[in-house]
């Protein structure tokens, strides 16, 4: 398929560059920043230099994927194609969009007859090689038509073992990817998805904490223990009951410098935690976890402790977060 890229962070770089190498799909890109574009081109994307010449270099019915960060640039992007394109053709929003904006911005398209489809995206700066674990919004007749984009970027079934009892559900989720539902769902899941994130991480990061304080000398002697972080972090990837991603990312920043002296432990949230506390509030659901981890990371910006230079570390380990005022 042809499908049009509108921002070369990150993420957007290496989805088209899995697009292109894996499905052999057609990518016309583009990014403010001329250069993205131009390396992208050395690669066989077809480079354009405005919204309007990436629109033009489209065929109809054209799809558009806009990966930016969530809010004001996203929102005028979208208003701009919207100007652009014609009916049926579709925009995807890739980023992590609040799910309402997603209610509103669907509504608004179709009333030009475009479509409006939202892809909450997993993967960070390794979905290249891994594949993107994708949470789909939209309409099913195009979502269907956008299927090959969808199974091109996922990681596929892998090596990890089939859940038992699955036989006749949708095989897409096995693959890595799901349409979770009308437009808004899939930034909806993704957004919970987040929300855990903020959980499990916190959870580590203060288990990791508890065992780098054993050794304090405010314990009675025969308590303290010196232990060695980075082959614990190592041993509990190796038949442990809480293996993870995350805890391999930890393993490598705590092999590569036990102190994890290159973080300071100031703690970003990137919106997301926010806004799952506030959908349990409108639930009525209790969240005692993820309203605990979201607060951690608030406090981590007036006081940190070794627990959030863990998450500082897992952050930069999953998406290539940098702490405020790191140039690497």
């Amino acid at each position: 398929m042809q499908i049009g890229m509108v921002g070369l962070g990150r993420m957007g770089a290496n989805i088209v560059r899995r697009l292109m190498r894996n499905g052999g799909h057609d990518a016309v890109v583009y990014d403010t920043n001329p250069k993205a574009v131009a390396e992208l081109a050395q690669e066989g994307a077809t480079g354009a230099a405005s919204l309007r010449e990436l629109v033009g270099k489209l065929k109809a019915p054209r799809t558009v994927w806009v990966m930016l960060p969530a809010g004001a640039i996203t929102e005028t992007t979208i208003e701009e194609l919207a100007k652009l394109l014609a009916p049926d053709d579709v925009i995807i929003d890739g980023g992590n969009t609040f799910w309402q904006d997603d209610i509103r911005r669907g509504k608004a398209l179709a009333a030009k007859r475009l479509h409006y489809v939202d892809v909450g995206t997993s993967g960070g700066v390794w979905g290249l090689e891994r594949g993107y674990c994708m949470m789909i919004g939209g309409d099913t007749e195009v979502v269907q038509r956008l299927d090959p984009i969808f199974a091109t970027m996922a990681p596929g079934i892998g090596d990890i073992p089939r859940t038992p009892g699955r036989e006749g559900r949708d095989p897409r989720a096995e693959q890595g990817y799901i349409h979770a539902g009308p437009i808004g769902a899939g930034h909806f899941v993704k957004m919970i998805h987040n929300g855990i994130e903020y959980g499990l991480m916190q959870a580590y990061a203060e288990g990791f904490d508890i065992l780098r304080n054993a050794g304090s000398d405010s314990l009675p002697a025969d308590h303290r223990f010196a232990l060695d972080l980075p082959d614990i972090a190592e041993v509990w990837r190796r038949g442990s009951v809480i293996p993870s991603w995350l805890l391999d990312l930890t393993a490598s920043a705590l092999a590569q410098n036990h102190a994890l002296d290159q973080y300071s432990g100031f703690v970003e949230d990137s919106g997301e935690g926010r806004w799952t506390v506030n959908a349990a509030i409108d639930e009525a659901v209790p969240a005692e976890v993820l309203t605990a981890a979201l607060f951690a990371r608030f406090r981590s910006r007036k006081d940190h402790t070794f627990a959030e230079k863990i998450l500082s570390a897992m952050r930069a380990g999953f998406g290539g977060h940098k702490e405020p005022g790191k140039d690497s």
